[in-house]
């Protein structure tokens, strides 16, 4: 039964309805200061590509309405029925003069064409931002609007149907990051990439990434020379594939396939192997082995063991055949990777040379006798760290605090790892988000690496970029070079890079092409990983104001590229990556996997958001509910 309409009476007012010029006096305000901040920025702009003039403009309109809280005024627009300005960024000024023209109606005040009038109208915004996306990124995948962006492994160099597949299943731009190989080793990545797209009759952009001033641990102080082989055993211990190792000589080598560990044993007694012999040895725990010979092919054999073994350079093998006992001697095992286990409360020396560093030494009853050292990559960061700043190593997995910086180190108070203890490795990187690091943008090698740079890749991708000065520093070189018209893309993974973002896009807008990368991984240190996600969004607002691309980068579909199945997490992640203009995925041996799944989410995310904006496509649910209701009522 239908309830009866409700009739407004004498006692029954309207609801009030909210002050509708209060709002537009706020908004008038606002709007003044919009237009004034340009002209006061009048020579920046001057400098700005004459294609991104318009957007540059934008920008500043946009940074002026950020300025303050707009929650309140937003409230107010809604309850009168209006838009909230959510959608503002391509499009600023045009939408506040649109809101404003509502409100001069609703009040009856006087109306006046807007002074000066908006340059970047509602369709002109999405169109500056699509050319620009074209212009940097190329033309898209059938169907998909978004890039994909493939970072190479280093097989790309000599496997030319590696580079054909990805192509073919939908990457767009080829990512070359100079940290590793060499000029020899991304030439012929090229040369295969055009080769690809030859056969394939597609176009496929050249990124290539300057490794930048990264800062890592030093070396490690190696451990012994020891080889486990193991075993793989069930869930109730029993042997389901005994361990495996490939026993030759030093001439023979490793045969390519099979096992990855192997014995180095001498020539004579290697010949002297066959089929189903039982070699005998005492492991380093003075545990008695037995290997026996599964098969002999080439220059070497295959041999199995059903308990785990420890093996050392010197350990004597042992097999006999007609009452006679022959034996060898292993050799050539190397000394496994150092590593050093810090828990909270240690302390880590970090030091300014790269002497190979040391875990910390104890005595008999566990106190510490030297706490564990080890070394910085770049030593010139210890003039900018001060007492109190926070450090953060191997991509956050462990923190301290700088309690004390001295001349030729910095001690350092472990305050976030493993319950147990974290393993800190070399190589890894180090982040100083508390310090104000003067360190150049392009070291010494990305000099050299960015003559070949200019001469072979569309794009260069600026690694740690901080201010507007590191930007005009690779414009200058680029125009050096002869490619002043070079694309440039800013990775922004540094606290200082995101706080100084609008400086640097004003500075980057000054060549034909240019984008941004959101480098989650350092950006997370660097900022928290709590603010991660709010982080992330900034830059997505700004860019789009500037009508400038945006890459979405890191462990996007990591599991999924280097074990083979994706996490759910990570698909939701992948999902959100479709309101950037471009989304990349990290090497790994399942990356065709990766792509196509991304390739799939992309597709079917685009029919129902781009950008801020939700996009109505049709609800097949919404088809089935009358049915369901007819059903009920039936």
């Amino acid at each position: 039964m239908t309830a009866p309409s409700r009739r407004l009476t004498d006692s029954a007012a309207p609801p009030a309805r909210p002050d509708a010029g209060s709002a537009l006096d706020n908004l008038t305000r606002i709007r003044a200061e919009m237009v004034s901040h340009p002209l006061r920025a009048e020579h920046r702009l001057s400098q700005v590509h004459p294609s991104h003039r318009a957007s540059a403009g934008n920008l500043l309109h946009y940074l002026t309405l950020r300025k303050r809280d707009l929650r309140p005024l937003q409230m107010q627009l809604a309850e009168l029925g209006l838009s909230s300005l959510g959608r503002a960024e391509p499009h600023v000024l045009a939408a506040v003069d649109a809101v404003l023209d509502a409100l001069h109606h609703i009040t009856g005040r006087t109306t006046h064409e807007p002074t000066p009038a908006a340059e970047v109208g509602f369709g002109r915004g999405p169109e500056l931002l699509a050319g620009n996306r074209d212009s940097l990124l190329g033309p898209p995948s059938p169907g998909r609007a978004v890039r994909i962006m493939v970072t190479m492994p280093d097989a790309a160099a000599h496997d030319s149907i590696l580079v054909r597949d990805l192509l073919q299943q939908g990457m767009n731009c080829m990512r070359i990051n100079c940290a590793h190989g060499d000029s020899a080793e991304w030439l012929q990545m090229i040369a295969n990439l055009r080769k690809a797209e030859e056969e394939l009759a597609r176009t496929c952009r050249v990124v290539m990434d300057l490794g930048g001033p990264k800062l890592r641990t030093g070396p490690i102080q190696a451990g012994p020379p020891v080889l486990r082989i193991r075993p793989e055993r069930d869930a109730f211990g029993r042997v389901m594939t005994a361990g495996r190792v490939w026993l030759t000589d030093l001439e023979a080598g490793h045969p390519g396939e099979g096992p990855a560990s192997m014995l180095t044993v001498g020539t004579a007694w290697l010949a002297g192997l066959c089929a189903g012999d039982r070699i005998r040895f005492t492991d380093t725990r003075d545990a008695e082995r037995t290997l026996t010979v599964v098969e002999c092919r080439g220059a070497g054999c295959l041999a199995e063991v059903s308990h785990t073994a420890y093996v050392t350079n010197g350990t004597v093998l042992r097999h006999e055949r007609d009452g006679l006992t022959a034996q060898t001697t292993v050799s050539n095992i190397s000394r496994l990777a150092g590593s050093i286990t810090l828990r909270r409360g240690d302390t880590l020396v970090l030091t300014r040379d790269l002497t190979p560093g040391t875990p910390a030494t104890q005595d008999q009853a566990g106190r510490v006798l030297t706490p564990a050292t080890i070394g910085c990559s770049i030593p010139e960061v210890f003039s900018d760290v001060r007492a109190g700043e926070a450090i953060w190593f191997d991509d956050g997995a462990i923190g301290g605090v700088v309690e004390r910086v001295e001349s030729d180190c910095a001690l350092v108070r472990i305050t976030h790892a493993r319950p147990g203890g974290s393993a800190l490795r070399a190589g890894k990187g180090i982040n100083l988000p508390d310090s104000l690091l003067r360190l150049p943008a392009l070291t010494a090698k990305d000099l050299t690496d960015l003559a070949f740079v200019a001469r072979h890749a569309d794009i260069v991708e600026l690694s740690f970029a901080n201010h507007a000065g590191d930007v005009d520093e690779l414009q200058d070189l680029l125009a050096a070079l002869g490619r002043p018209d070079m694309a440039i893309v800013l990775k922004i993974e540094t606290r200082r890079g995101f706080e100084n973002l609008p400086e640097m896009l004003l500075s980057a807008m000054r060549s034909p092409r240019c984008g941004v990368m959101i480098a989650r991984g350092d950006l997370a240190v660097e900022c928290g990983f709590e603010r991660l996600a709010e982080v992330q969004e900034e830059i997505l607002w700004i860019c789009e104001a500037a009508h400038v691309p945006v890459i979405w980068a890191t462990q996007v579909l990591e599991t999924l590229a280097k074990e083979g199945i994706p996490s759910r997490s990570e698909v939701t992640d992948a999902a959100m990556g479709h309101r950037a203009e471009c989304v990349m995925l990290n090497k790994g041996p399942h990356v065709l996997s990766a792509i196509r799944v991304l390739d799939d989410i992309l597709r079917r995310m685009q029919a129902h958001q781009t950008k801020k904006r939700a996009m109505l496509r049709e609800l097949r649910l919404a088809h089935a509910f009358p049915e369901a209701v007819n059903d009920i009522e039936g």
